[in-house]
């Protein structure tokens, strides 16, 4: 077995997930992890899927296009080999698929839309080492009073100075007029 990553994205309608799991399934494949949302009305999936020996990542991209043609999706499959373990894509991961090390935070933005909010918080992070393990979006509100919320889950190195991370945040939330605010992840429960 070796694992690929499939990404499918398209106007989001009913029947996506089932069309391309049926594929994947009947391709002998088994999904491990999975990532969909939909964002402003566009459909895009992300899976790690184990392919039976024998079988390749073009394999699967004619298949998954041939099948859901008919939902107009543009289809990807790319190998990522065993090496998805440690986060440092240098090949001496353990394939075990374990989140990056370090401790689990959530960093919470909110304020006026504008643009840069996301670079400048990802910027000060990558700065600091942090790694960002998940990042959502969205404008929240009504139509006269939009909000732009950014929920980041990150994992920050062990040892690192939170609370220098944290006063920093809060320097930057200043200069880009939002709220932002540090603090450690709840229990990760699927």
């Amino acid at each position: 077995m070796s694992h690929v990553v499939v990404t499918a994205v398209g106007r989001d309608r009913p029947g996506i997930v089932a069309a391309v799991t049926r594929v994947l399934v009947d391709e002998g494949c088994n999904l491990e992890d999975t990532s969909m949302t939909i964002l402003r009305g566009q459909f895009a999936m992300m899976l790690v899927v184990d392919v039976p020996a024998g079988r390749g990542p073009a394999d699967l991209e004619s298949a998954l296009s041939g099948a859901t043609a008919h939902l107009d999706l543009l289809v990807t499959a790319r190998e990522i080999g065993d090496d998805t373990g440690d986060g440092t894509g240098d090949g001496t991961g353990d394939g075990t698929g374990k989140e990056p090390e370090g401790d689990p935070w959530t960093v919470s933005v909110y304020g006026a839309d504008r643009p840069g909010i996301v670079y400048g918080v990802a910027s000060l992070l990558a700065g600091r080492g942090v790694n960002i393990v998940d990042l959502t979006t969205r404008v929240i509100g009504d139509p006269a009073h939009p909000v732009y919320a950014m929920l980041l889950d990150v994992s920050v190195p062990a040892g690192a100075d939170v609370a220098e991370l944290a006063a920093r945040l809060s320097e930057l939330a200043g200069e880009l007029g939002v709220d932002c605010t540090l603090h450690p992840s709840e229990a990760d429960i699927l």
